[in-house]
């Protein structure tokens, strides 16, 4: 799922959960939802938090030397 629609869904539960319509069961199923997409969002902001180019130096000129970011397997 894309990140723009896993931010949809995520909306989605909340204006559910916020609506107090829900049994016990129901909010807990749609918590659990809720924070599994909010981590897969925040690891798919990390990645491209790291694909970001590195500055790293500007010359006398003003002209930013930098080079793409690549993540270290482990």
């Amino acid at each position: 799922m894309k990140f723009e629609k896993k931010l949809d869904r995520l909306e989605e539960i909340v204006d559910k959960m916020e609506s107090g319509d829900l049994s016990l069961d129901q909010s807990l199923k749609m918590f659990e939802e809720g924070v599994k997409l909010s981590r897969e969002c925040h690891s798919q902001l990390d990645e491209a938090e790291q694909k970001v180019q590195l500055l790293l130096e500007v010359d006398e000129d003003g002209v930013a030397d930098t080079e793409e970011f690549v993540e270290e397997e482990a």
